[in-house]
């Protein structure tokens, strides 16, 4: 017998553990290496650009000691500054030229970097189990991605076309001190550098902190304005925009302490960086100077020594910048990758198959399962919803209905028990085979900010518009979509808040009717509908459902007496199941709700209200 886990995975909100620097390159690194001969070809034009670069000052200096000839000299005057000259001048161009080679070769590699891990987390993170989702801070969220993604470009410029140049040119810089002058002088270059790259690196080390707070901060300010503004109408019916103003300030206030730290540690690092400059090359150039004048050196090795020193500086100059980006873009990624590092809590199996559908017969065996272990919800769930007929589940609020639905759309696995449909375990076929055979109509339709027919189209997408038209014709919706201004190219705003309650769930109605399932989904699908509206789509769910496996869950009982199957849930558990006429006859929890709505609805018969929230406001 198969068996199957369900260990529950981390909340979302907690911070995911710390990455080491090294483990954030070493994840980015495969992503690079799919150019191998690119990044080789790369790296051979920056050590040919570097060697070039060196060989100037050499050049320079050939020049000028040759340039001490005397002028009777037959060639003084055209063989040996011609010749240097040109050397120079290839060698200027040899520069520019191999850097911008390795800028062209690198330039798809960083790209194509970027844009499949921003693929792969987008799809990771869709692949993601619906409490993560619930959990997540939107706004925090796509900052960070935002910031990591920005931050993988930015590692590999600052690392291969600053860090990796500057080092290789130390390396030919120190071997000529060491092979053609007086030890002092790569002692002097030696111990300044040594020098200036621990201070750089200790002292920037010790501003990270500063920059992961500016980060943190940033990103949890922009969640609250985010939030805020996703709920206008929220904030406008309460008047509290000074009080929504005043919560993005308090964050905007840490984030600017934390920022004047940040940029009160550069100064210091700034400073240290140039006193260590300065006299390192003070020392260089006495000794030079001491060295021509005690005639060891000549004027071209001055030029030379200086040259080196200015070629070698200025980058080093901008180390610590460098390497305050290099750590910032490492942070950056560390939240990026550690979105990958997310669990997904529903996964395929590594054997799991297509479902394969014969009607579509969904079984509930015995399911037990909680969001919370300390809270269960379900209690032993035990039904079937026969092939090509209705089941309707009604209760109270926070009975368990809605959780039927997210469970047999496996977004979440079931703590005991099984769900079949025509005997095939949810677990054991791909999810995405069993999210196609189902459509849902859902209680809170929520739209994308795009036209109403892109809207309906997602159902199927590239449909064509006559299909559109066609959906939207069956749900009722197609005369006021015409009646528009744009029609099916109207604007539906931010989460479709442009349209009603009802037009909404009518969009709703259409695209799950363009998706064409074996099973259907109602979670309270005419429940934003005027009572005029509902009958009218009433009749027409009920021609959507024929010979489809339907499953209803309602809180207005007169949209379910239809049903050939009904089950009544409390409290997590099933405590009755039968017809419409039957349940009535058994004169149970059934018959009071039925009573109650009826009271209710003679009351006050305009109320779109949902019966049975009357029926149980008024036990």
């Amino acid at each position: 017998m198969r068996r199957y886990s369900n260990s529950s995975p981390a909340p979302a909100s907690q911070t995911a553990a710390t990455r080491s620097d090294m483990a954030t390159i070493k994840t980015l690194l495969p992503y690079l290496w799919v150019y191998k001969w690119r990044v080789l070809l790369a790296l051979g034009c920056l050590v040919g650009a570097k060697l070039a670069n060196v060989g100037v000052p050499v050049v320079m200096k050939s020049l000028i000691d040759q340039m001490t000839i005397s002028p009777s000299h037959p060639q003084a005057l055209l063989v040996l500054p011609l010749g240097a000259l040109v050397a120079y001048g290839v060698l200027r161009v040899s520069t520019t030229l191999f850097t911008e080679l390795r800028e062209f070769l690198f330039a798809r590699v960083t790209q194509r970097a970027v844009r499949t891990i921003a693929l792969k987390v987008f799809r990771h993170l869709h692949a993601l189990s619906l409490r993560f989702h619930l959990n997540r801070q939107t706004g925090g969220m796509t900052r960070d991605i935002e910031r990591g993604t920005r931050a993988v470009g930015s590692l590999i410029s600052y690392t291969l076309f600053n860090i990796l140049p500057t080092l290789v040119e130390i390396a030919l810089v120190l071997g000529y001190l060491v092979t053609h002058y007086d030890i002092w002088f790569t002692v002097i270059t030696v111990v300044a550098l040594v020098t200036y790259i621990s201070f750089t690196i200790f002292i920037t080390d010790w501003r990270t902190h500063f920059r992961r707070a500016m980060n943190d901060l940033d990103s949890k300010a922009n969640t609250k304005a985010i939030d805020s503004l996703l709920n206008y109408e929220t904030v406008k019916y309460f008047g509290n925009e000074d009080y929504e103003a005043k919560r993005y300030d308090e964050g905007l206030q840490r984030y600017e302490s934390a920022a004047v730290k940040s940029q009160t540690s550069l100064s210091l690092l700034n400073t240290g960086q140039s006193l260590i400059i300065a006299t390192a090359v003070t020392l260089i150039l006495w000794r030079a100077t001491q060295g021509v004048i005690d005639g060891k050196m000549t004027l071209g090795d001055l030029v030379l020594v200086n040259a080196f020193m200015i070629q070698l500086y200025i980058p080093l100059n901008f180390l610590g910048v460098i390497y305050r980006e290099i750590k910032q873009s490492l942070a950056d990624m560390e939240k990026l990758f550690s979105l990958l590092d997310q669990n997904r809590e529903v996964a395929d199996a590594p054997d799991a198959k297509p479902l394969q559908t014969h009607g579509a017969e969904v079984r509930f065996n015995h399911v037990e399962f909680s969001y919370d272990p300390k809270r269960q919800i379900l209690f032993g769930v035990d039904f079937t919803i026969a092939a090509g007929t209705t089941t309707a589940v009604v209760g109270h609020s926070g009975s368990g209905k809605s959780t039927l639905s997210r469970l047999l759309f496996r977004f979440y696995e079931v703590n005991q028990g099984s769900i079949t449909i025509d005997g095939q375990d949810l677990r054991a076929i791909t999810q995405d085979s069993l999210r196609h055979a189902i459509g849902i109509v859902p209680q809170d339709t929520v739209l994308f900010n795009d036209t109403i027919e892109y809207n309906i189209a997602y159902g199927k997408p590239g449909a064509t518009h006559e299909q559109i038209v066609a959906a939207a014709r069956a749900a009722s919706i197609h005369d006021f979509v015409e009646s528009l201004p744009d029609g099916y190219a109207t604007m539906v705003g931010e989460r479709g808040l442009k349209l009603s309650g009802g037009e909404k769930q009518r969009v709703a109605i259409a695209r799950t009717l363009l998706k064409n399932p074996a099973i259907l989904i109602f979670d309270e699908a005419t429940s934003a509908l005027d009572s005029k509206a509902e009958q009218a789509i009433q009749q027409q769910l009920k021609e959507i459902a024929r010979n489809r496996t339907t499953m209803v869950i309602a809180h207005r009982l007169s949209t379910v007496a239809d049903a050939e199957q009904i089950l009544v849930l409390d409290h997590g558990r099933i405590v009755e199941r039968g017809t419409h006429q039957s349940l009535l006859a058994a004169n149970g929890l059934y018959a009071q709700m039925w009573q109650r709505q009826q009271a209710s609805a003679e009351e006050n018969p305009a109320s779109p209200a949902s019966d049975l929230e009357q029926a149980v406001s008024l036990k």
